[in-house]
């Protein structure tokens, strides 16, 4: 009984872990709002631009990170395999290239706010004054 109360209390830990409040973030300088739809567009390459007519810089955690999982089945709807997938055609037909991979929270974070047009997505715990949430899906 010890045993499966111990697995059920472990289980609710790493539920709550997943379970993060996904925000997208922005350059202080760039647009104040975005919609999924425009988001959507940037990280699947089908647009470069964010609302205020700046060029988007799109930054991205590492494959694996659960809050990139949160990320992606909010906004494009694909997991990490399909979005490798997809990268790779579109770097075989020199569409484009995929997000900088950075490894954290803190290294988006940063590299958004030094960024003009940088855009990414971190949990909301970890937004400060660096950078603006421009989207909570």
């Amino acid at each position: 009984m010890k045993t499966l109360f111990a697995a059920v209390l472990a289980l609710s830990c790493v539920a709550t872990q997943a379970l993060a409040d996904v925000v997208v973030i922005g350059n202080p300088a760039g647009p104040d709002s975005i919609s999924a739809s425009q988001v959507r567009d940037i990280y699947l390459n089908r647009s470069q631009q964010l609302p205020d007519g700046q060029k988007a810089v799109p930054f991205e955690l590492q494959s694996g990170n659960p809050v990139r999982a949160d990320f992606h089945g909010k906004i494009t709807n694909r997991n990490d395999a399909q979005l490798k997938a997809f990268w790779s055609q579109q770097v075989f037909t020199g569409r484009g290239q995929p997000p900088q991979e950075l490894a954290n929270a803190g290294a988006v974070k940063n590299s958004v706010a030094s960024t003009p047009g940088g855009i990414g997505y971190i949990d909301a715990a970890e937004v400060d004054d660096t950078v603006k949430v421009i989207l909570t899906p």
